[in-house]
C-alpha cells in the first residue's frame, strides 16, 4: 500500500483538479448578427413556417427524383469523405478528452551482470552473475490547474461539431444538386420533345411546298426556304441529346454510378409547384444553415484555442507515481523478494522562450477573428441567397405566364398564315417567321419552367433544407 503522505498527495491533487478550477480564457458567446425583420420578396407578414422545414421527399413531389435522392444519399462518394472526416474528428476529441485523465502503463525491465573475481591462493577464477528484474504500474498525469487540457478538449469538441455541420452541408448541397440535375433533365426532356414536334410539323410543310413545285404552282426558292428551316429545327436535336447524356452522366456521378441513363417519366408534365412558398422567419436560417452553423463551431473552437494560448503562460504540474515489485532472480519473480513504489510530483513554468507563447496568443487571437469575419459573411451570404431565391422565383413565374401567352397566340398565328396562304392572301414568308418564331418562343417557355423548378431547389438549399433523413 501506498503510505499515508503519498495517499494524501494524490487526493489532494485530484480534488482540486475535479474541484473546478477556472480555465483560462473567456467562455464563448455568440457574435450579434443584424438580421433582416422579414425577407426580401416576401409578400405578406412573414410566418415561422418555412418551405425547409418539411423533409425533402415531401417538397420534391415525384418519385423518380425521390429514387435518385435516395440512392445519391446512400451511394454518394463526397457524402462518404463527409462521413469519414467527422468519424476522424470524433477520435481526436475523444483523444483530447483522453489528456484530463491519468494515464497509466505496464512497465518492466531486467537486468544481468556478470563479474569475474580475481583467483585467491589455492583457488581458481569464479564468474558471478547478477540478476535483477522490476515490474510494475507507471502513472503520469498532469493535472489542468488552469484550464489548458479542458480548452483544447472544448475546441477539439467544437471542430466534431464544425466537421459534423460540413457533412449535414454536404447532404443539403447534395440533395439540392440531384434536384436541379433532375430538373434540368425534365427541361431538356421539353425542348428536345418540342424540337422533334416542330421537325414533324417541318417535314409536313417540306412536302407540301414539294407537291405544290412539282404541280407547276410554287417555286424552288419557296422550297428552299422551307427546307432551310427544316435543317435548322434538326439541327437542335443533336445538341439538346449532347446535353441530356452530359446531364445524365452528371447525376450518375452524383449517385455514386457509372455514366449511364437516367430513369424517368417522360409522359408526366413538368410543372411548377403551388406559387404559396414559406420562407420562414430570417432569424430561425442561423440556427438552419449547416455552413453557418459549421462557421460557428469553427469560432467556438478558435475561442477556446485563445484559452488554450493563454494557459501555457501558466505553471505545468505533473504527478508520477510507480507501483511494483522488484527480484534479483528471474525465477523467483513470481514470489518476489519486495515490493516497490515512488510518487513525485514536478512543475514547469515557462521563463523565457524568445517569444513563442506570445506569438502563439497573438496567432490564435488573428485566428478568431478570422472565424469571425467567416462566421459573418457566411450568415449575410444565407440571407443573400435566400433573397435571390424569392425573387428569381417570382420573376420566372410572371416570365412563364407571359411567355406562355406568346406560345398561344402564336400558333393562332402559324395556322393563320397558312390559311392565308392558302388563300392567296400572304406568302410564304408568314408561315416560316411563324412557325420559327413559335419554335423560339416554345422553348423560352421550356427553359423558364426549368429555371424556375431550379430555382425552387434552390432556395430549398439556400433555407437549410435537405437533410432530414
Amino acid at each position: 500500500m501506498l503510505p499515508r503522505a503519498a495517499a494524501l498527495t494524490l487526493t489532494s491533487a485530484a480534488c482540486c483538479l475535479l474541484g473546478g478550477c477556472a480555465a483560462v480564457g473567456s467562455n464563448y458567446e455568440r457574435p450579434k448578427m443584424p438580421a433582416p425583420a422579414a425577407y426580401r420578396f416576401v409578400e405578406g407578414t412573414a410566418q415561422a413556417e418555412s418551405l425547409a422545414d418539411l423533409p425533402w421527399f415531401q417538397v420534391f413531389d415525384d418519385p423518380a427524383l425521390q429514387a435518385l435522392i435516395r440512392d445519391a444519399i446512400a451511394n454518394n462518394l463526397d457524402l462518404r469523405a463527409a462521413v469519414a472526416r467527422v468519424e476522424e474528428a470524433r477520435a481526436r476529441a475523444g483523444i483530447a478528452k483522453s489528456y484530463l485523465y491519468p494515464q497509466v502503463d505496464g512497465v518492466a525491465s531486467y537486468r544481468a551482470r556478470q563479474a569475474t573475481n580475481a583467483p585467491q591462493a589455492g583457488t581458481t577464477e569464479e564468474n558471478t552473475t547478477n540478476q535483477s528484474v522490476v515490474g510494475g504500474f507507471q502513472l503520469s498525469w498532469e493535472l489542468d490547474l488552469f484550464g489548458k487540457l479542458r480548452r483544447q478538449r472544448e475546441s477539439a469538441y467544437a471542430l466534431l461539431l464544425a466537421t459534423d455541420q460540413g457533412r449535414r452541408g454536404v447532404l443539403v448541397t447534395l440533395v439540392g444538386d440531384v434536384a436541379s440535375n433532375y430538373f434540368l433533365l425534365r427541361e431538356l426532356d421539353l425542348e428536345l420533345d418540342i424540337a422533334r414536334q416542330t421537325l414533324r410539323i417541318n417535314d409536313q410543310t417540306v412536302s407540301y411546298f414539294k407537291d405544290r413545285l412539282d404541280g407547276g404552282v410554287s417555286n424552288r426558292l419557296e422550297l428552299d426556304r422551307v427546307q432551310a428551316l427544316r435543317s435548322q429545327t434538326a439541327a437542335a436535336i443533336p445538341s439538346l441529346e449532347q446535353q441530356l447524356a452530359m446531364v445524365e452522366n452528371e447525376l450518375s456521378l452524383l449517385v455514386g454510378k457509372p455514366p449511364g441513363a437516367i430513369a424517368r417519366e417522360l409522359t408526366k408534365p413538368l410543372e411548377p409547384a403551388p406559387p404559396a412558398i414559406p420562407a420562414g422567419l430570417p432569424t430561425s436560417l442561423l440556427e438552419r444553415r449547416p455552413d453557418v452553423m459549421q462557421a460557428e463551431q469553427l469560432l467556438v473552437a478558435a475561442n477556446a484555442d485563445i484559452g488554450a494560448a493563454k494557459a501555457l503562460f501558466y505553471p505545468t504540474i505533473s504527478l508520477t507515481g510507480f507501483l511494483g515489485g522488484v527480484s534479483g532472480d528471474l525465477t523467483s519473480f513470481l514470489g518476489g523478494d519486495g515490493g516497490v513504489w515512488s510518487v513525485g510530483a514536478g512543475l514547469l513554468q515557462p521563463v523565457f522562450q524568445g517569444g513563442r507563447l506570445r506569438n502563439n496568443l497573438a496567432a490564435m487571437r488573428a485566428r478568431y477573428d478570422e472565424a469571425l469575419a467567416m462566421y459573418q459573411k457566411a450568415a449575410l451570404n444565407g440571407y443573400r441567397e435566400v433573397a435571390d431565391s424569392l425573387v428569381t422565383i417570382q420573376k420566372l413565374a410572371l416570365a412563364r405566364t407571359e411567355r406562355q401567352v406568346g406560345v398561344d397566340v402564336l400558333k393562332d398565328a402559324a395556322d393563320l398564315a397558312r390559311a392565308r396562304y392558302d388563300s392567296g392572301l400572304a406568302s410564304y414568308i408568314e408561315i416560316l417567321t411563324a412557325d420559327e418564331t413559335l419554335f423560339q418562343q416554345q422553348l423560352l417557355v421550356a427553359q423558364t419552367i426549368g429555371a424556375e423548378m431550379r430555382a425552387r431547389a434552390g432556395l430549398y438549399r439556400a433555407l437549410g433544407g435537405g437533410w432530414q433523413p
